[in-house]
């Protein structure tokens, strides 16, 4: 009798202990993602301190955040190809000291094309650990956690959003954009004994279990999913990259306006709409790389690593094609036509959504 309560309390145990998410595991993940995020955005909000340190115009300092995307559309498929039998931690690894490598000589370089190079191989190593993250999530919890360890695992990439690039580019407009990138090294610094410390190791895929790629990229909703991903992210980057220079545009017209209606009598109301617009874009872009990678991870299955690296690939296409798009509109028509030209990309987003309810998007 006694020995049966015991394998019985010692079951429940089990069955409890299965049910806990590793928090600080996930959470080093988390940063992971936050400090990638960092790495690809900062530049967009420091983008005048940028141009006028290295002596280019802003739209050649926006190529900070091509180069970027460019390396990781390069580096995600062939290279999480080519790794997928590597163990897990030590390539996860690789990839963070590739950050603290590529920033570091960011913050230190003072000539436009080793900055623009270092900026092209710490998107390479995004574009590795972005092919893995949502995988790595997943194998360190039961089926019943999944979703929830690859949200806690994806956390970074909003607070990055929504905190990490608002504060870096309001302290660094004021302490300078280089101190912020060396923050982030020693952010990253930090990162690597945490990754030593809680995050577990997992063999590679076994070559037999490897699915072609052809096969996972014909697989049920991953080519909608991709086509959102291009489409989405792309309106998206075509402002963000440039939101300095819109902004600083639209804060003249607000001065003016005000002076006017001081003038009048009337006051001012229009900073509020800009506020609102903002957050809900905030809002609504913060969780996207949340809801594209579990739905893409569900889409691939087993070969979810692969499927991840078609993600990174097209949301880099869309960052690259973001910040030359965006710079020819910039300079062609001016950043008051930015907005407008986002509508053009973002219906047929919505209405792949739509119709994809039965593979890619499932209610």
């Amino acid at each position: 009798m006694n020995s049966n309560t015991a394998l019985i309390r010692k079951g429940s145990a089990d069955v409890s202990s299965s049910k806990r998410l590793p928090w600080v595991g996930l959470l080093a993940l988390a940063m992971a993602g936050f400090i990638c995020i960092l790495t690809e955005s900062l530049p967009a909000g420091l983008l005048p301190q940028i141009a006028q340190d290295l002596g280019v115009t802003e739209a050649l300092a926006g190529q900070l955040v091509t180069l970027y995307a460019v390396g990781s559309l390069l580096a995600a498929i062939p290279l999480t190809t080519a790794t997928r039998g590597w163990r897990r931690r030590p390539l996860l690894l690789l990839c963070i000291i590739g950050f603290l490598v590529f920033n570091t000589i960011t913050a230190l370089s003072s000539v436009y094309v080793l900055t623009l190079i270092a900026r092209f191989f710490a998107g390479v190593s995004a574009g590795v650990l972005w092919g893995m993250t949502a995988g790595y999530a997943r194998r360190m919890v039961p089926d019943s956690l999944k979703g929830r360890a690859m949200a806690v695992a994806m956390v970074g990439t909003p607070l990055a959003l929504a905190l990490g690039v608002p504060l870096g580019t309001f302290f660094g407009t004021y302490t300078g954009w280089r101190l912020i990138f060396g923050a982030v090294s020693l952010l990253t610094a930090v990162l690597i004994g945490w990754v030593l410390w809680k995050v577990p190791d997992y063999a590679g895929e076994p070559a037999g279990d490897q699915l072609p790629f052809h096969k996972v990229f014909l697989s049920p909703g991953v080519r909608t999913i991709l086509f959102v991903v291009l489409a989405w992210v792309l309106a998206h980057n075509i402002l963000y990259t440039y939101i300095a220079p819109y902004l600083a545009l639209v804060l003249i017209s607000i001065t003016g306006f005000a002076l006017a209606s001081a003038a009048l009598g009337i006051g001012i109301n229009q900073p509020a709409i800009i506020i609102l617009g903002v957050t809900a874009w905030g809002l609504t872009f913060g969780g996207a790389a949340t809801l594209l990678q579990t739905a893409i991870a569900q889409a691939g299955g087993r070969s979810a690593d692969i499927a991840q690296s078609m993600l990174v690939t097209a949301w880099n296409v869309a960052i690259g094609g973001g910040g030359i798009i965006g710079g020819l509109l910039l300079e062609l028509l001016g950043a008051g036509f930015l907005p407008g030209s986002l509508i053009i990309l973002l219906l047929p987003s919505l209405l792949a959504v739509w119709l994809a309810k039965k593979h890619g998007f499932p209610s």
